[in-house]
């Protein structure tokens, strides 16, 4: 069994309308579910992705109006890396993000950046012949887009205690070469401590550096988990898989648009193993995702009180013309 790479990357927000401008309206990615997060329906979970909501694009937050900026440590993700197709798609975005007032910082065929809540961000030109996926934006020209997750970097002192739940228990393998990303000095080995999801049809990285002094703190900004694509079939063997490892995982879990399976790695990363499919059009019109708060229908009955509790969010499309 092997992952088909990541599947999505939760992360927390602070506010609903200033997050939605940033994804969609800078980085143009599209709103493929406005729904609430189904283990505290009072908060908004947020979906934003390529054109048809593919897993390996899937950035998600949860939000806690006015929730305190948090600081990634230890055993947290500090960095989301997506991909872009060449040199002339990264300076683009160089110009993109400087216009909107982001502060970056190229170093050759990397730019990084933080958005408003401080979470950190990159973009890699990356070979590949996974399929790019990208979202549409009138801003942005095709093949200039965001194209999926290339992987997340992690903040670990001791990221060989990890290796063989990746590499026995997941199945990650350490890609070959040198990742020119990894800060000099992160792994005293002199290893690359990077790894790597891999199926048939799409691969994701998972890189570990040296965490900077001092805990840190979950918050807005902070990545609350990172989820891994398994295929239906493979799913409950999943679930076998890690429970004979001892990582004591959730029972399965139906969330009605895909099937999840939540435990930590030893770093302390909050992992999930969800299903690709059934997929953000079982329930909703492909050409109108994103538009209307959708709820599971087990949460249906509680549309009345979740909607006087959530800030109402505009379509960031119904102003698009031509």
């Amino acid at each position: 069994m092997r992952f088909e790479g990541i599947h999505h990357v939760t992360c927390i927000t602070g506010d609903a309308p200033g997050n939605l401008a940033f994804y969609t309206g800078v980085l143009g990615l599209r709103l493929v579910k406005k729904t609430v997060n189904q283990d505290d329906p009072t908060v908004y979970h947020l979906f934003y992705a390529d054109e048809d909501g593919s897993a390996g694009s899937d950035i998600t937050f949860f939000e806690y109006p006015g929730a305190r900026r948090g600081r990634p440590g230890e055993g947290m993700v500090h960095t989301i890396t997506w991909r872009v197709a060449s040199t002339e798609a990264l300076s683009f975005w160089e110009r993109r993000l400087a216009a909107a007032g982001v502060s970056t910082r190229r170093n050759g065929e990397r730019l990084a950046f933080a958005d408003p809540e401080g979470l950190g961000l990159e973009l890699a030109v990356t070979e590949t012949s996974d399929n790019p996926l990208e979202a549409v934006h009138p801003e942005i020209p095709p093949g200039l887009a965001l194209q999926g997750f290339d992987g997340v970097r992690v903040f670990s002192s001791d990221p060989a205690a990890s290796a063989r739940v990746l590499q026995d228990t997941l199945g990650f393998v350490t890609p070959v070469g040198s990742d020119p990303a990894t800060p000099a000095g992160s792994d005293p080995t002199g290893q690359t401590p990077t790894w790597e999801a891999r199926g048939p049809s799409r691969g994701g990285r998972y890189a570990y550096d040296q965490p900077p002094a001092g805990r840190g703190s979950g918050g807005a900004g902070t990545v609350h988990h990172v989820a891994w694509s398994s295929t239906m079939e493979d799913h409950a063997p999943w679930h076998e898989r890690v429970t004979a490892a001892g990582l004591r995982p959730s029972p399965i879990i139906d969330r009605f648009w895909f099937r999840s399976i939540y435990f930590r790695e030893p770093s302390g990363v909050l992992f999930e193993i969800a299903t690709l499919g059934p997929g953000f059009a079982v329930d909703e019109d492909p050409e109108h995702l994103g538009e209307a708060l959708i709820l599971p229908p087990a949460f249906e009955h509680l549309r009345s009180q979740v909607e006087a509790v959530l800030t109402p969010l505009e379509d960031p499309r119904a102003a698009w013309t031509g």
